[in-house]
């Protein structure tokens, strides 16, 4: 049942979007329409939305473009969604970082790109909605006071180290050691409070025994706290003025790894789980073979770059096996002319994936090409940060065969164009190709090496 009534409010949020055949489409509600208040409570920001609207009976104001002001008395079943959406997603400023961590890539980016790319968030709301990660410097009481209240879970924490006089050096914020105790809190008995931690691994400064110090430390809040990625810091050649940070070496890697390794099977005899995992990138430089997929814990760190060559790598063995199971002889009837372009990280991997696609189907020719990260340095070798001008120069002149391959992580959130501003259809017309995206997985990989669907099983 909907009735109107008339009221004033101060507080508004700015509807940009009603979703097809919803409640709100059904009330009136429409693009341009304010929220003031739900159950005569103002919004503040999403998270107060999305807690309001979970009760079945709502009393919602809303401000008509005539300025006419409407209470909508809406009854609906516990958690239905009204259908709304906002011009701001978080209905609030987003919060910028105060720190001044010397590993910020954020600082070794050149000058002239877009303003969106310099901006620094440390936002605990877009810790729960996008999975950032943030220090806790930004976070006050009362930030922590309304996690709890809403069970806002997980909760992403950069934490770096838990030396915190080191802490406060990393960050550059004199707050930064302090800041930790608000893990206590989100870990206090009975919170249920869920948080995946990380460590920006720098040479010489937060590694070795500090490392062992970081992860000991950690392990106090298990099971609040189910994981903690360790990363290498990510070295552009932008880095002039800044905290003089040396890049790992395979000797390196292998002593990250093994001390990880060590505290894997400590933590598991006692906990269950692995804990603390180090990412893909540590493997690589050390040259050694990917952990087995149960030491991944569910590839709870998958987006932080843990464990995602494992799951590739076993998606594909097993796209390869139904291919060669479903369609046997018809593989050889297979006439295909294609390439892949990818970053150094994962080259090497990606080119004995192709290899082994046409040792079964004679007919397919696919070239793998290995993109140099000139624009930022060749220090970083992810595929995530390939820009367009460098594709472009680099498979120049290459035989590139009928349609070209890249990684859809070179594509910002969904969007057409790389961190250059370079679109795809700038790449195609430059390289006079057809360009495809090829998806995350290794079905998807498979699929586009052989022409074949194979994403479905």
């Amino acid at each position: 049942m909907y009735n109107k009534r008339t009221m004033k409010n101060k507080k508004v949020h700015v509807i940009s979007t009603i979703i097809s055949e919803s409640i709100a489409e059904e009330t009136g509600i429409e693009p341009g329409d304010i929220l003031l208040k739900i159950n005569d409570q103002e919004v503040e920001d999403i998270f107060d939305y999305q807690y309001l609207v979970q009760d079945e009976h709502l009393d919602v104001l809303i401000k008509k473009a005539n300025g006419e002001e409407w209470i909508l008395d809406i009854d609906k079943d516990y958690d239905e969604d009204l259908g709304i959406e906002f011009e701001n997603g978080l209905m609030d400023d987003y919060r910028s970082c105060s720190n001044k961590c010397i590993f910020c890539f954020i600082d070794q980016m050149p000058k002239g790109m877009r303003k969106t790319l310099y901006f620094k968030d440390d936002d605990s709301r877009l810790s729960f909605l996008q999975g950032n990660y943030v220090t806790l410097t930004n976070m006050s009481d009362a930030d922590i006071d309304r996690i709890l209240k809403y069970h806002l879970s997980p909760i992403n924490i950069s934490f770096q180290t838990t030396n915190p006089e080191l802490r406060c050096m990393m960050l550059g914020n004199r707050f930064a050691g302090d800041a930790l105790k608000k893990v206590d809190r989100l870990c206090a008995d009975g919170s249920g409070i869920e948080i995946n931690g990380q460590i920006v691994l720098c040479k010489g400064v937060n590694d070795g025994d500090e490392l062992e110090r970081s992860i000991r430390d950690l392990t106090k809040y298990i099971p609040n706290l189910q994981s903690v990625s360790v990363v290498p810091v990510g070295l552009s050649k932008y880095r002039d003025g800044l905290y003089p940070l040396e890049p790992f070496d395979s000797k390196d890697a292998g002593e990250v790894i093994d001390l990880i390794e060590g505290w894997q099977k400590r933590i598991f005899a006692e906990h269950g789980s692995h804990f603390v995992h180090a990412s893909d990138e540590w493997y690589f430089l050390a040259g050694r073979d990917f952990p087995e997929e149960t030491r991944y814990d569910g590839y709870i760190q998958l987006e932080n770059g843990v464990g995602m060559m494992r799951l590739l790598l076993n998606e594909f063995d097993e796209a390869f096996d139904i291919a060669k199971r479903r369609f046997g002889g018809e593989l050889s009837k297979i006439h295909r002319n294609i390439s892949l372009a990818t970053g150094r990280l994962v080259y090497s991997s990606i080119k004995r994936m192709a290899d082994r696609a046409m040792e079964i189907c004679p007919g397919l020719n696919a070239r793998v090409y290995e993109i140099t990260n000139i624009f930022f340095g060749e220090r970083i070798t992810v595929s995530g940060l390939l820009t367009g001008q460098d594709i472009i120069s680099q498979l120049r002149g290459k035989e590139l065969g009928d349609i070209l391959y890249l990684p859809e992580n070179i594509l910002r959130s969904g969007e057409n164009y790389l961190l250059d501003d370079v679109t795809v259809p700038d790449i195609e017309r430059e390289l006079n190709i057809e360009v495809g995206i090829v998806g995350s997985d290794g079905f998807a990989l498979a699929s586009d090496l052989f022409g074949i669907d194979l994403t479905g099983r």
